[in-house]
């Protein structure tokens, strides 16, 4: 069974009803801090079993955590088109009667940030913004432990655990951090997030400035003036294609296409993207908007959603009515999703001090890198001396920031 077959083949899947129980795969006997009832195995991406693939989409409605970049439809093309799969193992954790609690992409990676240190890491992509495995509520803590013990057994892992895109203290950040002997952060960025009890316009009225509020408010009126313009979003039955394509062109319009780094750029990014899109739209996962004028986008933004919150995933807009603030339109349109009863929260899923949506968002979410040692007195070392490689260089740019700042 090849990569395609065993994930990507079952892209258009609806999901099981049922969590199904089969018999374990053979796996790693979990011993040290796990619970006797879990077991861990890692799989190449082109021989993930059928009955795991089968209980992927079950196990996201039952998550500790809901991350869309870990979902089957998301995954699956990722790893599909973008993965190097020969160096990529999915750690896959099963409860002793088969029941699927828990799986993880992984990489060995030759470099630990400059530090030329082998070490293990989650595998993911530039347009997957999160990084939380998919675990099963309540069991946060053994997939971890069961996770690090198998970990412990295999001579391809060693030196480090360097996990990154965890929610700081969310359920699957508590977990490790209580499953490890030490889990240190090592980076840390706060990004926008839309989180609200109030109407769409009474958040838009309290979030941004009135004078700013007002001047949207003129060049959507000014906007109106050149044509028929209107809001649309992808219902549940038409066909995602057709804006899949147009959101590829749009992007590609940009300075986006000029500097190369436009998703149509590149044709397995551009694979990716589309069977990602596709995959969310038959899970019902696709949140997709436009703004056209005369009946073509100058503005389009996706979310992928997963109850209760939801992914910001992508926004562009045509540059040539850039004057206009077509992204801020279409975001003050994406305020809609504060109506729905089962959306709690959109991650921006936007760099930090992001210019545009910080400006609109009032909520903040931090996300975090995690490091911590594997087992052995050897890799004890490695970390350690790691951290203090770390350390000593964010002194030194604490120190040149300070001598910068006396001599300007």
């Amino acid at each position: 069974m090849n990569a395609e077959t065993a994930i990507a083949g079952s892209w258009d899947r609806r999901g099981v009803a049922e969590p199904k129980r089969f018999a374990a795969p053979a796996a790693f006997p979990v011993t040290a801090g796990a619970p006797a009832c879990l077991s861990c195995h890692f799989y190449p991406p082109d021989a993930l079993p059928a009955e795991i693939v089968s209980q992927w989409d079950v196990l996201a409605d039952e998550a500790a955590q809901p991350n869309v970049f870990a979902e089957r439809w998301f995954l699956g093309p990722s790893l599909h088109h973008l993965a190097d799969t020969a160096n990529v193992r999915i750690a896959v954790v099963t409860s002793s009667d088969g029941l699927l609690a828990g799986l993880l992409p992984l990489t060995v990676k030759s470099h630990y940030g400059r530090i030329p240190v082998r070490n293990v890491q989650n595998w993911r992509h530039d347009n997957a913004f999160l990084g939380t495995p998919m675990v099963r509520r309540g069991i946060e803590t053994g997939f971890w432990s069961t996770l690090l013990s198998a970990l412990d057994d295999r001579d391809w892992a060693t030196g480090l655990l360097h996990i990154d895109g965890l929610v700081e203290n969310g359920p699957l950040h508590r977990g490790l951090k209580s499953a490890a002997k030490r889990c240190d952060t090592v980076h840390r960025v706060e990004r926008a997030l839309l989180r609200s009890d109030l109407a769409p316009e009474v958040y838009w009225a309290g979030a941004v400035r009135k004078k700013k509020r007002k001047e949207i408010n003129r060049l959507s009126n000014r906007l109106a003036e050149q044509g028929d313009l209107a809001f649309a979003t992808l219902g549940a039955t038409e066909e995602a294609a057709p804006w899949i394509d147009a959101f590829l062109a749009l992007e590609r319009k940009g300075w986006k296409g000029a500097a190369g780094s436009a998703l149509a750029c590149n044709a397995n990014v551009a694979a990716f993207f589309r069977d990602a899109c596709l995959g969310g739209h038959r899970a019902r996962k696709l949140d997709f908007h436009r703004l056209d004028l005369d009946g073509r986008p100058i503005a389009m933004l996706i979310n992928f959603l997963a109850a209760p919150g939801g992914y910001s995933f992508k926004i562009a807009f045509d540059e040539d009515y850039a004057h206009y603030s077509p992204g801020v339109l279409i975001e003050r349109y994406n305020l809609r999703i504060l109506e729905r009863r089962d959306i709690e929260w959109i991650d921006s899923c936007a760099s930090q001090d992001h210019p545009m949506i910080d400006s609109l968002w009032q909520a903040r979410r931090r996300i975090v890198r995690v490091t911590l040692p594997l087992q052995g007195r050897r890799n004890r070392a490695i970390f350690h001396a790691c951290r203090a490689v770390e350390n000593g260089f964010g002194r030194a740019k604490t120190m040149l920031g300070k001598l910068r700042k006396r001599s300007s």
